[in-house]
């Protein structure tokens, strides 16, 4: 009995809390054409998004790169197909790069950095009080904070990928040449020999979704936020473990649809 009841009390705050988030997706995408009158609030976010979070992001990028080509390097050697796989090695670490890692990566980094940050910056005005006050003074606060930072983040996880993307190609050609003495000759006729747009496209595509979900995710945590500084703690961790989860899961379906 007591597993039942917890399942029922896990699904019931599922479906709450999937309720709400689509509900406040329905709200700011109602404000989107607000845009251009607040597009300061917009700016100041993607400075948040892209910017401070763009040091961060290379770095991740840059050794995915590497372990991407160690794997695969280390695959085709252990099978003794390393010679014959040599003029593939480019194309084939580009693909999943541009595909699956990039984005992956850094929606998890991003969610980590900025989606659990904005569920404590929310979920700290709402336990002081401060959400009450936008809302007497007669601002919404989906407009005015949950918009901009939505939209910040489906304009830049894509941009960020693109840099990523750039040095996680740079590892991969560093690791190949160091550890197998791939020229980068040969490394970058590969690339340029099976390069597919619709890949690169895929990768942004899914990175802006996941942007937009960490945004989403991390407003609604910090929203609903209640119990004093311990209830910032744990909308903060909701917001990173929710984002994560919900990262893969649409990665598989991404996966699945294309």
């Amino acid at each position: 009995m007591e597993l039942i009841r917890l399942l029922g009390h896990w699904t019931v705050r599922f479906i709450g809390g999937l309720g709400r988030t689509l509900l406040l997706l329905g709200s700011i995408v109602a404000y989107v054409p607000r845009i251009p009158k607040d597009w300061r609030l917009v700016l100041q976010q993607m400075a948040v998004f892209g910017v401070d979070s763009l040091p961060l992001v290379l770095l991740i990028g840059s050794f995915t790169g590497a372990i991407a080509a160690l794997q695969a390097t280390n695959l085709f050697d252990k099978f003794n197909l390393l010679a014959l796989a040599r003029p593939y090695l480019g194309s084939s670490i580009a693909t999943v790069v541009f595909t699956e890692l990039t984005p992956v990566l850094t929606a998890l980094v991003i969610a980590g950095r900025v989606g659990g940050a904005i569920a404590a910056q929310l979920g700290t005005m709402a336990v002081s009080e401060q959400l009450d006050a936008l809302e007497i003074m007669a601002i919404d606060r989906n407009r005015y904070l949950g918009m901009p930072r939505v939209v910040a983040a489906v304009t830049m996880m894509p941009v960020l990928a693109v840099f990523s993307n750039v040095v996680a190609i740079g590892g991969a050609l560093v690791l190949t040449m160091l550890k197998f003495d791939v020229a980068p000759e040969l490394f970058f006729e590969s690339v340029q020999r099976f390069f597919r747009t619709s890949e690169v496209m895929i990768g942004l595509t899914k990175s802006a979704v996941f942007g937009g979900v960490t945004a989403l995710i991390g407003c609604a945590e910090g929203f609903a936020t209640t119990g004093g500084a311990e209830g910032v703690g744990r909308s903060t961790v909701r917001a990173f473990t929710t984002s994560a989860a919900t990262i893969l899961v649409l990665d598989a379906l991404f996966g699945y649809v294309l």
